[in-house]
């Protein structure tokens, strides 16, 4: 079969339409990491009525226990869907073993290291070939976490980002147990008997996570508090990143706190930062959670408006004064 890339194997799986939507699916192959096995799926959303329009690219990258799903349902409601229908080129990555992407050889090793120094790049650079475009990127919880190594691993640059959203996502939460040299180990041991979490088991979403990434998580909480690998400290790359960049925490958050989501927002070198807390006490209709954040009606009301302003100018505050922070670099 033809590849659909230019840059490594792709094939189209899938061709649907949904409503008004198309939905296209590709299964890339990039082979650039030491698993050659891993296949990632990533979905366009287009439009019936322009499908041969192509308008600014966004890439929506889901949270742990999740997939495609979260950004747009199968009746075609969701964020993804709604940046579709306002002209956007959608494109949703799924992690590998997420969704309609294969479990890899090495599946329970998998870690964000994996995500953000071959995946992100892989699909970075497959959406700017098919856009012609610079994709702006979206993370939810984990997916922003992702950005945040990808980019201060110097993994995915200015080339592949225009902007970067990151709703509900931190690494400077503190779980005291795990500074305790006796329990991180204990912790280590006793979770290296199984090769992935449950979600639907501990009821956190539809999705398995690879074991691989919870012991990476517990180095990121731990005594030291290393975001990064052996290789590289993301944390302190992160200061010199350029894109702009956009934080957004939400109030009744207790898994990713406010204060936590605008910390990892700090510590960016962007000239454009904002910073938004979505809650009463900053002009919202609610206190919002950290999915309702995104997936609810008051997310469609109120967000997604405000992703829209934020894709069509990086520069210009979001909201009034009385609910959005600007951020002086200094």
């Amino acid at each position: 079969m033809q590849s659909s890339s230019d840059l490594f194997p792709v094939a189209l799986i899938s061709a649907e339409r949904c409503g008004d939507l198309i939905e296209d699916v590709y299964r890339l192959k990039p082979a650039n990491s030491p698993d050659i096995s891993v296949e990632l799926a990533v979905t366009r959303l287009g439009l019936v009525a322009q499908p041969n329009t192509r308008g600014v690219p966004v890439v929506l990258l889901h949270g742990s226990f999740s997939n495609r799903r979260f950004w747009y349902s199968p009746k075609g409601i969701g964020l993804g869907a709604h940046l579709a229908r306002a002209g956007y080129d959608v494109w949703i990555p799924e992690m590998r073993g997420h969704g309609l992407s294969a479990r890899n050889q090495a599946y329970r090793h998998n870690r964000v290291a994996d995500y953000a120094r071959y995946d992100l790049p892989a699909i970075a650079a497959f959406v700017r070939e098919q856009s012609g475009q610079i994709p702006h990127w979206i993370g939810h919880s984990l997916g922003g976490i992702t950005l945040a190594a990808a980019l201060g691993g110097q993994y995915l640059g200015e080339p592949g980002v225009a902007s970067v959203a990151l709703f509900g996502s931190q690494i400077s939460r503190s779980y005291w147990p795990l500074k305790i040299p006796m329990v991180e180990w204990g912790g280590r041991l006793l979770l290296k008997r199984f090769a992935h979490i449950s979600g639907s088991r501990l009821k956190r979403g539809p999705e398995d996570e690879p074991i691989g990434l919870a012991l990476e998580s517990m180095r990121w909480y731990g005594l030291f508090n290393r975001f990064g690998d052996k290789d590289r400290d993301w944390w302190a790359g992160l200061s010199e990143v350029r894109v702009p960049v956009l934080a957004v925490a939400a109030a009744a958050d207790e898994q990713d706190p406010a204060w936590a989501c605008r910390k990892l927002c700090d510590q960016f070198g962007s000239e454009q930062r904002q910073f938004v807390c979505l809650g009463r006490a900053h002009g919202f209709s609610d206190d919002f959670g950290h999915v309702e954040m995104l997936v609810s009606k008051g997310a469609q009301a109120q967000v997604w408006p405000l992703v829209e302003r934020w894709l069509q100018d990086q520069s210009a505050p979001l909201t009034s004064e009385s609910q959005v922070q600007r951020l002086a670099v200094g």
